[in-house]
């Protein structure tokens, strides 16, 4: 203990003789983010640290990358954990064998090598008899790596792989209930394919002496953020007028997948609020993610700009954990100078870095390794990978029939993004009603309403607050709202488990009227026009939150006996027969 101690007091009294030390300035420039560094700034952080702190070295910011990446996952691994088995296990609303059994017979009828490069996933593999385990199991181990990466602030290249792959393997067979149109999914395998390369091979320590952080994977990191950004940014300026005539903010609070009570409030800010809302996005997307490459200053400056951006989103509306997983590669526009104040003073990792630096900067770095230069090869290998699947995402950002949230890798190694190209002016909701009446016809029917678990739906229910947490049905139900049920097939689906009240589809609804009771005998769809009560008015003064009119049937009243034929028709087992 007292020679760390006196190693440590050392160090600090190094580092503190250097300030003056003109030498100090030739060390300090490792990246283009931090081409270079004045003195004064020195000084300025020695004030508030009390330590002076080289630039553009980057060991504290992979703990702090590796950290937010392992959090994100532990969240989706969570989701998939809690709803994995009522969307695609065994009695799921589309159960992922019945794909796999497709892609099979869609690749000639083996598992093979066309197999796993039309859908990457481990489930090939596992016993298909027991589904609903493989997928407990997936989420388990994933859910404990991320912990452990989460609690330790470190990892390996194993460890981050095998987080990959477990989260590759669901994704990929989730088809419709998980990944549509879904571009956080995609973003995640990139963003954990790019943590991969962060870590040292074997080693489990958060500060591995012989494997410092790659400049090459801090900007892989760099170079998604700008992605994400001008993706979105592009998107919007391209795909809907409302974006260049500054008046989508108007409506999107009130008509995003899931509002919460934040959104409320925000949709009634004054139109001049709203138009300097939309100039902010048109910037921060647009404008800010070119100052990644302006220098060390404006790098930060933009990683700043992004999480405050993506902060206020997550204030504004439940996007599932899309915004915290944006806030990641931001991280990397922040060098270990700069995260430093998240590190406790006399903790091992901020003591260890000035260790390093000291070493570093008194010439006592050892030779590197044949460890060390193998790794050097294959940062430069991942450097012009990720160069040459960019191709055709950068191809995508200059045309003007842009797509966004897609893959050009079976893989999503290297994807390309947008959100809200187009903002409905209108919510609409699908709203399931059930009764007990023999007859669905009549003044004397009384149709009682299931509830979802987040979406709209009672006037008088408060909007919730679950980000970064999931309700995947809910926001199916967002996209189904604004088609027709012939284009959701699945919505009849639901229908038909609720009609034998089924427990698995039920567990991933809010309220349901018929519990302890006989089953309902009939089940419709209507369709409503929602609206947030104005504060003030008769309706907020009642508790309503939501004004509603009705649009019309979303789908006729249906009954098990007339829903025979279209479950077979399609390969549904019948309601009731599991």
């Amino acid at each position: 203990m007292a020679s760390s101690s006196e190693s440590s007091e050392n160090s600090e009294s190094f580092l503190r003789k250097r300030r003056g030390d003109a030498l100090v300035s030739d060390s300090l420039s490792h990246d283009s983010c931090s081409e270079t560094v004045q003195d004064e700034d020195s000084t300025k952080y020695d004030k508030k640290v009390g330590v002076s702190l080289q630039t553009g070295t980057y060991w504290l910011t992979r703990i702090v990358l590796l950290r937010a990446i392992a959090f994100i996952y532990f969240v989706a691994f969570t989701v998939a954990y809690n709803q994995n088995k009522q969307l695609i296990g065994e009695k799921g609303l589309m159960p992922c064998k019945d794909y796999l059994r497709s892609v099979k017979r869609y690749v000639g009828g083996k598992i093979g090598f066309a197999a796993l490069a039309y859908t990457p996933s481990v489930l090939w593999f596992m016993d298909w008899n027991d589904m609903d385990a493989n997928l407990d199991g997936i989420a388990l181990a994933g859910m404990a790596l991320s912990g452990f990466v989460l609690i330790m602030g470190s990892a390996n290249m194993i460890i981050m792989g095998v987080l990959w792959i477990l989260y590759h393997s669901i994704v990929n067979v989730g088809h419709l209930c998980v990944c549509v149109r879904a571009g956080w999914e995609s973003q995640l395998l990139e963003s954990g394919f790019l943590g991969i390369f962060l870590c040292p091979l074997w080693s489990l320590s958060p500060m591995p002496r012989r494997c410092p952080p790659s400049l090459v994977s801090i900007w892989t990191f760099r170079w998604l953020i700008v992605r994400i950004m001008l993706g979105a940014g592009l998107i919007k300026i391209r795909g809907d007028r409302c974006w260049r005539e500054l008046t989508c903010m108007d409506f999107h609070y009130e008509t995003q997948p899931v509002p919460n009570p934040m959104s409320y409030y925000m949709h009634r800010s004054p139109w001049w609020f709203h138009r300097f809302e939309t100039l902010s996005n048109h910037f921060i997307e647009l404008v800010v993610p070119f100052f990644t490459f302006m220098g060390r200053r404006m790098c930060m400056l933009n990683g700043v700009l992004q999480i405050l951006f993506q902060v206020v989103l997550i204030i504004s509306g439940n996007l599932s954990f899309l915004n915290w997983l944006t806030i990641v590669p931001s991280l990397a526009c922040f060098d270990d100078a700069a995260l430093v104040f998240l590190f406790h003073r006399s903790g091992r990792a901020r003591q260890t870095l000035l260790q390093i630096q000291t070493e570093e900067a008194s010439g006592l770095k050892p030779p590197p390794s044949k460890g060390m230069l193998i790794r050097r090869v294959l940062n430069a290998s991942l450097g012009i990978l990720i160069a040459y699947l960019s191709v055709p995402v950068v191809m995508n950002l200059l045309s003007s029939r842009q797509m966004m949230n897609t893959s050009f890798d079976p893989l999503r190694i290297v994807n390309t993004y947008g959100a809200f190209g187009s903002v409905t002016k209108e919510r609409t909701e699908v709203v399931f009603q059930g009764t007990l009446s023999v007859n669905h016809t009549g003044e004397e029917v009384i149709w009682e309403e299931y509830e979802f678990l987040c979406k709209p739906g009672a006037l008088d229910r408060r909007p919730c607050l679950i980000s970064p947490y999931h309700y995947r049905l809910d926001w199916l139900m967002w996209f189904a709202a604004f088609q027709t049920y012939e284009q959701s097939e699945w919505v009849i689906h639901i229908a038909g488990r609720l009609l034998a009240n089924d427990s698995t589809v039920l567990s991933l609804m809010g309220h349901n009227p018929f519990q302890s009771r006989e089953k309902p005998r009939w089940i419709r769809g209507e369709h409503f026009r929602y609206k947030f009560t104005r504060p003030g008015s008769s309706s907020a003064a009642q508790g309503k939150w939501w004004v509603r009119k009705r649009i019309g049937p979303f789908f006729p009243p249906v009954n098990l006996d007339g829903l025979r034929s279209y479950f077979q028709s399609r390969s549904w087992p019948l309601p009731g027969s599991y």
